[in-house]
């Protein structure tokens, strides 16, 4: 691919997050797109074949860009849940596509499944190891830290960053990031880690 045709197709990726995120799949226009990329539209079909298949592909690169920006640490995994909440804070855009492929496109790639796997298999051998807690099982475990990390995001309205109450103060941030650390920190703690 040329170093033209590379440049066109960025610009073709990050206009296409902007507008799945702001408008999910269905509401997503290809015209739009192109537009906000200074592209022609024939171009999205010929880089990415259907809206569906660029859609995988925008979710596939924020995945990828999350995984370089928040590298998982299964050996602190109260810190991992506080780095992912910093990087939500950061890029709230990310919660909304997210929401979407949920709504629109739950079983469409197989991305987030083999990370998630990995993931837990390397929670599975923490808790062999006796540095997680081994009650839950890793995936369960998993599960659970991930959602602390992410629960502020899936309040009710007017709690959320840069919703009708505007955007959080750095104090009440504070707050939420050390609860989000604290509930992964109880759930993963072996329970003679303090003795």
């Amino acid at each position: 691919m040329s170093r033209d045709s590379s440049a066109t197709k960025t610009r073709l990726l990050d206009a296409a997050f902007a507008e799945f995120a702001a408008y999910g799949i269905a509401g997503a226009r290809v015209d739009r797109i192109a537009e906000a990329a200074g592209a022609n539209k024939r171009l999205i079909y010929v880089y990415f074949g259907n809206k569906e298949q660029l859609f995988d592909e925008v979710l596939g690169r924020a995945m990828a860009a999350g995984a370089e920006s928040v590298p998982f640490d299964v050996g602190d995994l109260p810190g991992y849940a506080g780095a992912i909440f910093d990087h939500l804070v950061a890029r709230p855009d990310l919660m909304r596509l997210r929401l979407w492929k949920l709504l629109e496109r739950p079983s469409a790639t197989g991305l987030e499944q083999e990370a998630f796997s990995r993931k837990a298999g390397e929670v599975a051998e923490a808790q062999r190891r006796g540095e997680v807690a081994p009650e839950m099982q890793p995936d369960d475990l998993l599960t659970m830290v991930l959602a602390a990390a992410q629960a502020w995001f899936w309040a009710a309205e007017g709690v959320g960053p840069g919703e009708v109450g505007g955007p959080w103060s750095p104090e009440r941030l504070a707050l939420h990031r050390s609860a989000v650390v604290e509930a992964a920190r109880r759930l993963t703690e072996p329970k003679n880690a303090g003795e």
